[in-house]
C-alpha cells in the first residue's frame, strides 16, 4: 500500500509539470491531503522529490526513474 501511495505521489507530480503542495497533490490522486504530506519527506530524504521551497515539491529525475 505505501508503494502504492509513493508511486502516486510520485506520477501525480510528474503529470502535473509544475512545483505543488500537498493539498494539490492530494487532490490529483484523489486521497486526504494528511496521507500525502506525511509521506513528503520521507520521499524527499530518498531523494525522490526536492523542494524549493517550503511546502511546496517537485519531482527529481531519480523520482521519474522509479514511475518509468
Amino acid at each position: 500500500m505505501a508503494e502504492d501511495m509513493t508511486r502516486a505521489i510520485l506520477k501525480a507530480l510528474a503529470e502535473l509539470g509544475k512545483p505543488a503542495k500537498a493539498k494539490e497533490i492530494a487532490e490529483k490522486i484523489g486521497v486526504p491531503t494528511s496521507k500525502v504530506s506525511c509521506r513528503l519527506a520521507p520521499l524527499r530524504k530518498k531523494g525522490l522529490l526536492d523542494s524549493p521551497e517550503k511546502g511546496v515539491y517537485v519531482i527529481t529525475e531519480e523520482g521519474k526513474k522509479l514511475i518509468k
